[in-house]
């Protein structure tokens, strides 16, 4: 009965996927299977708030439930919740396959689920193929309209680089079962650890690290990021631009500790990641018109940032990329809520749209600008504490380079939030409508400015928690 449930949250969702299984057999479904999905997050988000303090190992070691991996199942089941809010009627989604959409949407959540307490090689496969197929499914499920089929080829991008980098990612799995003799995480980190600075292993790290990299689109693996955030529809980007990354962040923890922190030569590899990543999406950035786009290359800075914790190789830079990527999920969301609401009929957003949105929807201006704002890391939003958190990592371990690179990407990212700021609280229009916010958006926004706030004022609870989940 113990193990039963420390293996709550996963056990709802997957049995939330096979309830919804059977919804798309039928017809006409659409609206049980909004509300069978949205009933499965909240259970799952209370069976994991039960579970919090669970310990157990699973199917002979290579399952782990602890509260690492039982407080990352409730920022998942938290985020499920904020998905579907944002999601609303999936305007945008074909209506005969919109049930078929909330399934692979909890198929994906539970794969991500799994994913934080795999704690051996194979089992770890398996979950992230599980949380990535759903993902390559939902991409091109979005309403073709005349002379535009950008989802399709959003699509196959993502599938090819997904499985480029899955196929790399295996490489060097094998490398790393080669020279342990183990596919347990434990049993590699102990075989490892007296060879952490040879070139051979320093490969291994790095090549098994690529799957993790192209979730969060870490240069090189990047480069479907813009893409597929403008040719998906908003509900799949956003989906695709917050919880994968949590989950990705997650398993590089496990992955990265893998290294002692005297392994400079791999330090020194993920720190010229993070800056090749924080530089080429900031400055792209500067030049784009259509607001997914710029929140995809923006994606890829916030990557290189959460990165620089890694640096540290120590588990205070694990727990400030945890917390920045956590506060990251809050941050993408408000500002995939706003385009959902301003866009018409599903249509993707410039940034010359928001013009007059503090006289349209006070409400949603507000939105926007609490999430450019805590995105660009000013005080007091959750970007801004993430990110002194991660420096301070990395300047304790004498990376002052980085750093100051660090700072300047900062400065350069302040200039494009900015002029969506300008857009939308400066610049007049009498061409748009009000908009008129039903009270579930209302919730959202509301929701979403809190936590933002809240995980900024007061950073303390989920830091603490975060770190002592991360004691051997």
């Amino acid at each position: 009965m113990t193990t039963l449930f420390a293996f709550l949250p996963e056990l709802v969702l997957l049995l939330g996927a096979l309830a919804l299984f059977f919804v798309t057999l039928g017809k006409g479904r659409v609206c049980l299977a909004r509300g069978l999905a949205m009933g499965v997050a909240l259970a799952a988000l209370a069976a994991a708030l039960l579970s919090l303090d669970q310990q157990a190992l699973l199917f002979d070691g290579a399952y782990q439930v602890d509260l690492f991996s039982q407080f990352l199942k409730v920022v998942f089941a938290a985020g499920l919740v904020l998905v579907l809010l944002v999601s609303g009627h999936l305007p945008d989604v074909r209506l005969d396959i919109k049930p078929e959409y909330f399934l692979f949407l909890v198929l994906s959540v539970c794969g991500l689920a799994m994913l934080v307490s795999s704690v051996e090689l194979i089992s770890l496969v398996v979950a992230l193929e599980l949380s990535a197929f759903p993902l390559y499914l939902l991409v091109p499920m979005r309403r073709e309209r005349e002379g535009q089929r950008v989802q399709m080829e959003s699509a196959i991008k993502y599938i090819m680089f997904g499985v480029a980098a899955n196929g790399i990612m295996l490489f060097g799995m094998s490398y790393l079962f080669g020279l342990s003799g183990t596919t347990s995480l434990a049993g590699l980190a102990q075989a490892l650890r007296p060879l952490a600075d040879s070139p051979l292993v320093v490969a291994a790290l790095a090549l098994t690290c690529c799957g993790l990299f192209y979730k969060l689109a870490i240069f090189p693996f990047h480069f479907w990021t813009p893409d597929v955030y403008q040719g998906a529809a908003h509900e799949t980007a956003g989906l695709i631009a917050s919880l994968p990354k949590v989950g990705a962040v997650a398993v590089l923890v496990r992955l990265v500790s893998l290294a002692t922190p005297q392994a400079e030569t791999f330090a020194t590899l993920l720190a010229l990641l993070a800056v090749a990543s924080m530089f080429y999406g900031n400055l792209l950035a500067l030049g784009q018109k259509d607001f997914k786009r710029l929140l995809g290359f923006s994606g890829i800075a916030h990557a290189g940032y959460a990165l620089v914790g890694f640096v540290a190789l120590d588990q205070a830079g694990y727990a400030a990329a945890l917390y920045y990527i956590t506060g990251y999920l809050l941050m993408v969301l408000a500002c995939f809520t706003v385009i959902f609401l301003v866009s018409r009929d599903g249509l993707n957003v410039n940034i010359e749209d928001f013009a007059g949105l503090h006289r349209r929807s006070p409400l949603l201006a507000v939105t926007l600008l609490v999430g450019v704002f805590a995105l660009a890391g000013i005080p007091p939003f959750v970007g801004f504490m993430g990110k002194f958190a991660l420096l301070k990592a990395a300047l304790n371990r004498g990376h002052l380079w980085l750093v100051i690179l660090a700072v300047i990407n900062a400065a350069i990212a302040v200039y494009y939030y900015l002029g969506v700021v300008r857009e939308a609280c400066f610049r007049e229009t009498s061409e748009q409508p009000a908009i008129v916010l039903a009270w579930p958006a209302r919730l959202l926004c509301l929701l979403l400015i809190a936590g933002i706030l809240g995980l900024g004022i007061a950073p303390g609870a989920v830091l603490d928690t975060i770190a002592t989940s991360l004691r051997p």
